[in-house]
């Protein structure tokens, strides 16, 4: 298993992690993306380190907590094995200190995640979302305590806008507190909104991207086709609303681009989506999920291999939208273009 950088720090990461979201299925959304058991996690996460895939992601508000205590379970004994992440900041409760990223509130959910995994200290700890009603330092600061402690090995950020990102690193450096170094992001051929802005941010400021959903929230799994009707048991049924949306046009096309490419390698769709985006620019890691050892197994043949430049071209070309403004000039205009040269297909930095 290849390992990468994980951002500007010393810590390596293999380029698949594992996400336990379908750990514990307590609840309308996370019910429907799985319910394994502690058995059956223990099962996976056999199969993952065999496999390479060291780092495991999770989060407080997945199955009310059920997620961090099962994964808990399944590494236990080998803790000094695996990288663990997990997330905080989403609601978990209506009481008022049961959300955001206050210092009472991160002091609480660090504290609550460590008992629930059945350990004294967290790899990485995330923010779920950015809060806007606690004072940016307040949060960095107290991130930094919690490293400082020994609790948390380093600090990263999940589903940031660009001007939220740039402003929690730069409180953090003026203060020398510890900055972020990776952001988790939803990326994939069906969404790379993350290319426009974010990814020019990561690469300059040293932000490793952890991919989620990087099969389009079950999406490009090789079971959508054009002018077939779902499949009975697709969990998009129960999902689709709470996730990345995306127009039937677009997803056909790039079904469409996966199918031709699949002809050509004989390798799966899912496996050709999660390889396109390790090929993309400032990606750490992919966060694969998994409700059972066939799907984790497909999902690993993923890497020990590469897809041609023409086939990243075409799924380049398949998967393509029009970037928001202020983006789209940069991309259409010769003088915005000369200004600021493509770095992978996104938007580059200034002045790079």
């Amino acid at each position: 298993m290849e390992h990468r950088q994980l951002g500007a720090s010393g810590l390596k990461v293999p380029v698949l992690s594992f996400g336990a979201g379908t750990f514990g299925g307590r609840g309308p959304l996370f019910g429907a993306w799985g319910s394994t058991d502690a058995q059956e996690a223990r099962r996976l996460v056999d199969i993952c380190i065999e496999a390479g895939i060291t780092m495991f992601d999770t989060a407080d508000v997945y199955s009310d907590g059920a997620s961090e205590e099962i994964l808990g379970a399944a590494i236990k004994g080998r803790r000094d094995q695996v990288i663990v992440s997990t997330k905080t900041g989403l609601p978990t409760g209506d009481g008022p200190h049961d959300a955001g990223a206050s210092r009472s509130r991160l002091i609480k959910a660090c504290e609550d995640a460590l008992r629930r995994l059945g350990t004294d200290y967290i790899d990485l700890f995330q923010l779920h979302a950015f809060d806007a009603g606690t004072p940016v330092e307040e949060t960095v600061s107290t991130l930094d305590d919690l490293v400082r402690a020994g609790k948390v090995r380093y600090v990263g950020a999940s589903n940031f806008s660009g001007w939220q990102a740039m402003k929690s690193l730069a409180v953090a450096e003026k203060h020398g507190h510890q900055r972020y170094v990776a952001h988790q992001v939803y990326y994939s051929l069906l969404g790379r909104d993350y290319e426009w802005e974010l990814m020019p941010l990561g690469l300059d400021q040293g932000l490793g991207a952890l991919a989620w959903s990087p099969l389009g929230w079950g999406r490009l799994t090789g079971k959508v086709r054009r002018g077939q009707p779902l499949p009975a048991g697709s969990r998009l049924h129960q999902t689709a609303e709470f996730g990345p949306p995306v127009e039937d046009a677009h997803l056909y096309r790039v079904v469409d681009a996966l199918d031709e490419v699949a002809g050509e390698t004989g390798r799966s769709v899912p496996q050709i989506a999660i390889n396109w985006l390790l090929q993309r620019p400032g990606v750490s890691s992919v966060i694969i999920g998994a409700r059972n050892e066939e799907q984790l197994r497909q999902n690993l043949g993923a890497v020990g291999w590469t897809l041609t430049a023409e086939q990243i071209g075409k799924l380049d070309a398949a998967s393509s939208t029009t970037p928001p403004y202020p983006y789209f000039a940069y991309h259409r205009q010769e003088g915005f273009a000369r200004l600021n040269p493509p770095v992978g297909g996104a938007v580059p930095l200034a002045g790079a």
